[in-house]
This record gives C-alpha cells, structure tokens and sequence, in this order.
C-alpha cells in the first residue's frame, strides 16, 4: 500500500491535515479542563509530549500554552521538564481578561506576561514610557528562559518611545520650579540613557550567545507620556497612568521636593486580543495610536548624555 506523505508522520502516525491549534486554542481548552474540575487544584498536568500528542501540535505550542495559564495563576512550575501543577488556588471567581479583569502593579503583571510573549517564534515588544525602568526589569525572565535553553523565539523585535532630551517634562520636576541648572531633569536624562543602553545591550547580546535576529529601535516623543503603555505580540495591550506624588529626595547632595511618579508600580490594566470587543479594539486602537506616533512626531533618539 503507498501512503500518501501527506499523512505520514514520524512512528508511522497518522498526521492530521487540520490547521493546527495555536496556543490560545491550546490554553483555552486546559482552561476550560480546570474550572470544570476535570483537571484539579494541585493536580499534575500531562507531560508536554502527551499533551503535544493529544492537541496535534509542536512542543513549543503546548508550552507557550502552559505559560500563558502560568501568567494567569491557574498552573505553578512550568518549565520545560517536569509537568507543570494545576495551582492550589485557583481564584475561579475572578475573569482574568474584560471588564472584571483585576489590575496588578506594573512589576507583577509585566514580566510573566512579558515571558510568555518570548515563547513565540518572532516576539514584537513596542512600549511607550518615561525611563523604560519597568521594561528592563521585567524582560529579564524571559531573557533568563532563552539563556536556559526553555525559549528559543528566532526573531525579537522591540520598539520603545521614551520622552525626548530637551523637552520641559512635566514630570519628574522640582516642586519650586526650574532653576538655571535642574539637577531632576540632569538625573531623569542619565536614568533614561543607562536604563535603554541596559535593555539594548542585553537583547542584542542574543544575537551572538543563541544566533537570535534581533533589533531594538528608540524614538524620543516631544511630551512626557502621562500612561505607560506595552503591545506584545499584536495580541495585548497593558496599559497603566503614571500617578504623581510629592515626595522628598536627596539629589546631589541637595534635599529637595519633586513631583514624581513611581512607574514600577503604576496599576497596569491587561487587554488581549479575542477576549471580547472591547478588548480586541482596545489592543488594535492601541497599535494604531503608538504606529502614529512612532511615524510622525517622534524623532530619532541617542541614548548618551
């Protein structure tokens, strides 16, 4: 009997000719196993391979499958050995996408999120905000998932708008106004050079340790954004407003009193694509808006003093 290779696969298995799942579609079914309960709280998830063999579909899927529900506090330990565990608390009750959805601090939300979008095989990361502090932090663990071999995404691209150099930003400023010299502005500037010099540094070091594409592009906006904003993927928008205070602090030797904000944990309200109308146009708005801005008033950016 002659197999047509089109149904041939490795063992001699049948390979289906359904488009395969994506791993939204993956993610949706387990989810769908755990609050029903047919997959329950401290219960061990199926091998990766096993779960790849049921859904019809590559590793890398499943795990960015079970990532995604990891960011969602539904599975705990998932890497790429041993089986991943349905989490002990659950939180059924709360939605994780829409209206209902909780907002997290900005450092709570951003790097499980931030991971997951390194398991796909080209990560697009666009973000508007004032020093790129919050990025930095959170690109981490998806930088240390590649160093470890659990990620492998072929193509990484980044794109982050960042406040221009010699604007008068609204914010961080000294209470008593501007003087000749602005020791706030001078310290504002250097954060902004060495965090962007960091993540550039960082990113583009994968291209020599793991042979990874990678390009990372600033623009300077000629305002201070008062939101901070990260697109992932074309599929998420998470979105946080930079809330101001007046605080003390100590610059060069001087006690002084700013108007400030703490960027790392601004709310970040959480918006993906498919989860509804009002998300799914608030993510592609969302594009729209910072496509704009990266087009037409932004200029080039030099990451130096």
């Amino acid at each position: 009997m002659v197999v047509d290779p089109k149904h041939a696969s490795v063992n001699g298995r049948k390979r289906s000719q359904r488009p395969q799942k994506t791993h939204r579609e993956v993610a949706d079914e387990l989810r769908a196993r755990i609050r029903s309960g047919t997959l329950r709280a401290g219960q061990r998830m199926p091998t990766q391979a096993r779960l790849a063999d049921e859904f019809g579909v590559e590793r890398g899927v499943v795990r960015q499958a079970l990532q995604l529900l990891q960011t969602e506090h539904l599975l705990t330990n998932v890497s790429k050995g041993s089986p991943a565990t349905v989490a002990p608390d659950l939180g059924l009750s709360r939605p994780l996408t829409g209206p209902g959805a909780a907002p997290q601090p900005t450092m709570v939300t951003l790097g499980p999120r931030i991971a997951t979008a390194f398991a796909a095989p080209h990560v697009e990361i666009d973000a508007l905000c004032l020093t790129s502090v919050s990025l930095n932090l959170a690109i981490g663990e998806g930088l240390r998932q590649i160093h470890a071999g659990e990620l492998n995404p072929a193509k990484i691209d980044v794109r982050v708008l960042l406040p221009g150099r010699d604007i008068d930003l609204a914010f961080p400023v000294p209470v008593d106004g501007r003087g000749d010299d602005d020791p706030v502005h001078e310290r504002w500037l250097a954060q902004r050079n060495a965090q962007g010099q960091v993540l550039q540094h960082n990113l583009l070091a994968l291209r020599a340790t793991h042979g990874i594409d990678v390009h990372v592009s600033f623009r300077a906006l000629p305002f201070t954004p008062p939101v901070k904003l990260y697109l992932l993927n074309g599929m998420e928008a998470l979105f946080a407003y930079y809330t101001l205070s007046r605080r003390k602090e100590e610059i060069d030797d001087e006690h002084m009193e700013l108007y400030d904000s703490e960027g790392t944990q601004s709310m970040l309200f959480a918006f993906e694509q498919g989860a509804g109308l009002r998300d799914t146009t608030f993510v592609e708005q969302s594009h729209l808006w910072f496509n704009a801005l990266w087009e037409t008033i932004s200029s080039e950016l030099t990451l130096t003093s």
